[in-house]
């Protein structure tokens, strides 16, 4: 795996000790047991993430078992990239004991935090982020979900969707508002474990690059009060600075994607003869390669600025839209000409970069789809159009 851009001043000596460990790990553990039982292979792998110490990284607070008392995010960036790289669903199950607990390590208070950070580091209990619903995806104050407060208690009534980890979390963060507000006032975060009585897994949801994913019911289901995160009506903001810290992670993971491809369209170029020459020797595959070279060096270049700006304190909002829909859109643009140059092979069943074509596709969709990392871009430069 291809580590030279570690040599830019974006990073620090331990993010580029992290990296080469976590690509050696990678090698050596993550294609040992994978299987067609995509709930078993995620569940297995939260396990092994966390007994070998890779999701200490996930969550802030050293007293929790943490790394840091604050997310660091070209941590987070560098293990997603490395992970996706190798597995896409070894990406997906580190990344979701972060996004999934993030509300907790962010507003949640010491309770909450010695019940579930410890655990999520450990890997014993999966977390899941329940914000979406089937009519409020990217406009989350269209959230019809309701959390009715009876004395010491709240009443949540209604559906979430999409919802990764659905069916195999220990406990989800769940977005919900107060009757009769509207907008995103009066959105407040709950944790729901999921043995709650009127929790229910309504569907399980199969998708192009297969992965936990489900449609949450919640009817009648009757949680303490104390399981409220940060104060009433904080949700909103709550989500927000979550999503904030994950986005640039998600740019990363489409990176150890595309350099995936990348690597295997190389490899490939070079052994497969045709006419008399191989493939690599043609000036078209060699333009290609260029281009997809290109595409890979700028969205890195975008990818951790935006993590190395977080990490000095900065508001990243634009950075991190750019970084998001930059490098999203270009990994698929490069796995599909890794494809294209493999031919048939490429599109067999099974085959490396078939898996790779599957798994970047929804990337340019969760976490705000590429169109609304544009709105939110243009937002920002009209804002203040000199920074």
């Amino acid at each position: 795996m291809n580590a030279s851009f570690l040599e830019l001043p974006f990073f620090e000596n331990h993010h580029r000790q992290l990296f080469h460990d976590l690509d050696r790990w990678s090698t050596k553990n993550i294609h040992s047991f994978l299987n067609e039982n995509v709930d078993a292979t995620c569940k297995h792998l939260v396990g092994l993430l966390g007994n070998d110490g890779w999701l200490k990284s996930t969550v802030s607070g050293i007293s929790y078992g943490a790394n840091l008392d604050r997310i660091d995010t070209r941590t987070i960036c560098l293990s997603r990239e490395v992970l996706a790289y190798h597995e896409g669903l070894a990406d997906f199950s580190f990344a979701m004991q972060g996004l999934g607990s993030g509300a907790i390590s962010i507003a949640g208070n010491e309770s909450q935090k010695l019940a579930y950070l410890p655990d999520v580091i450990s890997g014993k209990k999966i977390a899941a982020f329940a914000l979406s619903e089937p009519q409020a995806g990217s406009d989350v104050a269209a959230m019809k979900c309701k959390a009715t407060t009876q004395d010491d208690y709240v009443m949540i009534e209604g559906e979430k969707t999409w919802i990764s980890n659905g069916g195999i979390a220990d406990f989800y963060i769940v977005f919900a508002r107060e009757p009769e507000s509207h907008g995103t006032k009066g959105i407040s975060a709950w944790i729901v474990d999921a043995n709650t009585p009127g929790l229910e897994i309504a569907e399980r949801i199969n998708v192009i690059a297969p992965h936990p994913l489900a449609r949450l019911k919640f009817n009648q289901c009757k949680i303490p009060i104390s399981q409220r995160i940060g104060s009433a009506g904080e949700g909103f903001k709550i989500a927000m600075r979550t999503l904030d810290i994950f986005r640039t992670s998600v740019a990363a993971a489409a990176l150890g994607f595309a350099r995936r491809a990348f690597d295997e369209a190389i490899a490939h170029a070079k052994q497969r003869q045709m006419f008399g020459q191989h493939l690599a020797d043609f000036q078209i595959t060699q333009a290609i390669l260029a281009k997809m070279a290109t595409s890979i060096d700028s969205a890195s270049l975008l990818t951790y600025r935006a993590a190395w700006l977080r990490d000095q304190g900065k508001l990243i909002t634009k950075e991190a839209a750019m970084a998001k829909l930059n490098a999203t859109e270009e990994a698929q643009l490069v796995i599909d000409q890794a494809l294209q140059m493999f031919g048939g092979l490429g599109v067999v069943s099974g085959h490396i970069v078939e898996n790779l074509y599957r798994d970047i596709r929804a990337l340019r969709i969760y976490e705000g789809a590429s169109e609304v990392q544009q709105l939110i871009i243009a937002r920002e430069l009209l804002k203040n159009p000199t920074q």
